[in-house]
């Protein structure tokens, strides 16, 4: 691939410049198609920049059968983009033209994968078969397995090294660069670190020029203790918040159970194989099936364990009547008012007990008893079951050391997906011109998300930045002497920062990168999390405003290896206190429960019979003026947070008539 080499001067140090461009920030599943979107489409000059190779979400992480949402696309099933467009929308809080092009692209984006050897499983007929997952009644769900995001990453990686592109490894990014336009504010290139130079006498930072800037750096998976996203996947969304670049949605981030180590979500047939559910004390004595005492029978027991398979992100609407997330509920309380450690148990059935009998296959509901039966798995115990369901979900666990026929696989309410994220319009172009955020760091999604949606949301995030970039943005970078003019004063200023974290060492007084990551997860997963108390998000705020001017300040380092989580822990702060606000706007704003937490209230409905005052929580008033309009936040240049609440965009009605179309296409007044 075309990257030129050059280099610029700051004061006395000298500044190796590659000059592309397209740079695409991230190497997951999204970031390689979008590489490879632009290949197709002729663009040559870009380059891929990733902190480690097959590090990250889309590597790292997955489910049960962890799921891909398509278009339907087998046998008689009845389905249409402008069906699934109707779907998505319908979740709440997304944007109709965004709905109508994740859909719209959603076979085109299926079929590459496939093509490029993705082994999603088809019949004999060639038809790829579908089912049925959260908050979608279609079944439009696909899967290879439990490593699916894993295989996506592989074949696509794949492709990419087969076209040459060129890959910096081992550079994390740690600023986005600007220019002024006419009337906008342009990004136009980065600052990396280069984690292999840290140590050496040359200098460790590296500038890219650039015309367009990918930003596929997946969620802020660093910003919550309790997370089932991979260690390696901190997230890099203060990257762009930073330069100005709105945000939406950022109080819609989705929780579920997870296990601990290895972090993994325990969705699907893990819980359709109905485990039983324990606690114990911190030393894992004292065990109890702590369940028992919440539901009424043990046929609504299981029945809640079951559906905890297809309903499994923690969902407000799902709590009462022994619904399936009162489940997620009760495993947070035993944890974080007991102090107890939560397990699944596959080796035995859920127990009798506090008034309850014991687990009987006979007395599950048809649904149930259909599933299982369908799936050969009317077996006695739920490793049993379990296995006959989905073997390499149980192989999954034990290839990691917790062989859940032997051990019990200790779990907790995790964060999972950020559902919010950076503004893109239809083509994913952010509100700062030429920076594209595709995957989860763009927030199309909105309230309620259908199981696996994000997945094909990345795919066609990439299809649609390729495909303006290569029609509008395809012009080649400025010189390095015109790009240095530009944007020297913002480089001096992160090099004089590193300098200063360099020069605080050990001194008293300074804020150490550990502890201020420390900091933020501990604080959001206090009041950010399932339970959102708006009493106290006031002083969080606050403290978390607190926490960033210390960060800016007094962040130190006891040597140039560490300048990596130094910068990490800036952006986390950053992000953290946008999520931050943006929660405070919405609660400031009467909003209540939806989507995956709760907004407490003792004035509110009684969650349960036997929760007192304190756990009462208030829901959504969806006729409220603001019930359905989508909450935006960008930080201005002066540090303050500006919000504006804006009403989602319909989803296109397009007339369609071929003509037409061909004649637009023939005359590019196609992509506008």
């Amino acid at each position: 691939m075309l990257v030129a080499a050059a280099e610029m001067r700051i004061g006395d140090t000298s500044i190796p410049v590659r000059s592309v461009n397209t740079l695409v920030i991230g190497s997951g599943a999204a970031g390689l198609n979008a590489a490879l979107q632009l290949v197709r489409r002729g663009q040559r000059n870009i380059a891929i920049v990733t902190e480690r190779w097959g590090a990250g979400a889309s590597n790292e992480a997955g489910s049960d059968k962890q799921t891909y949402y398509k278009l339907s696309l087998a046998h008689d099933v009845d389905d249409s983009p402008a069906r699934m467009a109707e779907m998505l929308f319908s979740g709440g809080c997304m944007h109709g033209d965004i709905a109508l092009c994740e859909a719209q692209h959603s076979a085109e984006a299926f079929h590459h994968l496939a093509n490029l050897g993705v082994p999603f499983p088809h019949d004999a007929y060639g038809a790829y078969v579908g089912y049925r997952t959260d908050n979608d009644p279609a079944g439009r769900a696909t899967s290879a397995g439990p490593l699916t995001s894993h295989y996506m990453c592989e074949c696509l990686g794949a492709a990419v090294r087969e076209r040459k592109v060129t890959i910096f490894d081992n550079h994390q990014v740690i600023a986005l660069l600007t220019r002024d336009g006419h009337e906008e504010r342009i990004v136009c290139g980065a600052i990396a670190v280069d984690a292999r130079e840290v140590d050496s006498r040359r200098s460790c930072f590296v500038v890219f020029n650039a015309v367009n800037i990918i930003l596929a750096t997946g969620g802020p998976g660093g910003m919550y203790r309790s997370s089932v996203y991979p260690e390696s996947q901190m997230g890099s969304t203060g990257l762009a918040l930073a330069i100005g670049a709105a945000a939406q949605n950022l109080t819609e981030t989705q929780f579920g159970l997870a296990s601990i180590n290895p972090r993994w979500n325990v969705s699907g047939s893990y819980q359709q194989s109905i485990p039983r559910y324990i606690s114990t004390d911190v030393d894992c004595g004292d065990e109890r099936e702590f369940l028992n005492e919440w539901f009424p029978d043990m046929k609504t027991l299981a029945m809640a364990i079951f559906r905890k398979g297809y309903e499994w992100p923690f969902d407000c609407a799902k709590v009462a009547h022994a619904g399936s997330s009162l489940i997620d509920l009760l495993v947070y309380r035993e944890m974080h008012e007991r102090g107890r450690r939560v397990f699944l148990d596959y080796s035995r059935n859920p127990d009798g007990g506090g008034g309850l009998t014991g687990f009987s296959l006979e007395e599950l509901d048809d649904e149930a008893s259909e599933y299982l039966s369908n799936s050969n798995a009317l077996l006695d115990t739920p490793v049993e079951r379990l296995r006959a369901m989905n073997e390499p979900a149980y192989r999954l666990f034990r290839d990691r050391g917790v062989d859940v026929a032997e051990k019990h696989l200790e779990i907790a309410v995790c964060a999972q997906h950020s559902n919010g994220g950076l503004r893109g319009n239809m083509w994913w172009e952010s509100s700062i011109a030429h920076l594209f955020p595709i995957g989860e760091v763009n927030g199309s999604h909105g309230v309620r998300r259908p199981g696996g949606a994000a997945l094909n949301a990345g795919q066609v995030g990439g299809i649609r930045a390729a495909l303006y970039i290569s029609k509008r943005y395809g012009q080649s970078p400025p010189d390095v002497e015109t790009f240095a003019n530009q944007v020297g004063p913002q480089v001096s200023q992160y090099l004089e920062r590193a300098r200063s974290m360099l020069a605080a060492g050990d001194g008293q007084g300074a804020l150490r990168p550990d502890r201020a990551i420390a900091e933020i997860q501990d604080r959001m997963s206090a009041c950010a999390a399932i339970i959102r108390d708006p009493i106290r998000i006031g002083e969080e705020v606050k403290a978390a405003w607190r926490l960033l001017e210390e960060a800016r300040q007094q962040m130190a380092v006891s040597a140039p290896g560490e300048l990596p989580s130094a910068f990490r822990a800036l952006d986390l702060a950053l992000t953290h206190v946008v999520y931050l606000e943006a929660l405070r706007e919405y609660l400031a704003r009467g909003g209540g429960s939806r989507g995956s937490f709760l907004v407490l209230d003792r004035q509110g409905q009684a969650l349960h019979d036997r929760l007192g005052d304190s756990w009462r929580f208030i829901m959504a008033d969806r006729m409220a003026p603001d019930a359905s309009r989508i909450l935006e936040i960008r930080l201005e240049d002066g540090g303050r947070v500006r919000t504006e609440w804006v009403d989602p965009r319909p989803i296109p009605r397009a007339e369609g008539w071929f003509e037409t179309v061909w004649n637009d296409y023939r005359h590019d007044r196609v992509v506008r």
